[in-house]
């Protein structure tokens, strides 16, 4: 059973950082690529980020390319969000995503999610 634990959320000026963790367990962690993305109130959850399994590739959604960065630990089993000028519309809860694909069917796994308040 895939297990996903965000940490690091908070209430954080603008202009301001916050780093999110997310700790992995229940599959081999280094087989699988990793995401990130949150949802606002009122709002469908939108993808931020995504690893590769080996860090070798990132994707970020537009709003946040060059603020935002993606990273993982391996060895940890551990995905990290580093969130810099944060923005008031940032404010959301945010989760950790994991997927596996077996015959063309997707199965995602989620975390229980971090707050993230951006004040202005």
């Amino acid at each position: 059973q895939v297990q996903l634990v965000e940490s690091g959320g908070g209430l954080v000026q603008a202009g301001g950082s916050l780093n999110l963790s997310c700790a992995a367990s229940g599959r081999t962690f280094s087989d699988y690529a990793m995401g990130w993305f949150r949802q606002a109130p009122g709002r469908e959850r939108e993808f931020v980020a995504r690893i590769s399994r080996r860090s070798t590739t990132t994707y970020y959604t537009d709003s946040v390319k060059g603020r935002f960065t993606i990273s993982r630990d391996n060895a940890k089993n551990t995905v990290y969000l580093q969130m810099n000028s944060l923005k008031p519309e940032d404010t959301a809860v945010y989760y950790c995503n994991t997927w596996k694909t077996i015959m063309g069917t997707r199965t995602d796994y989620w975390g229980q999610g971090a707050q993230v308040t951006v004040s202005s």
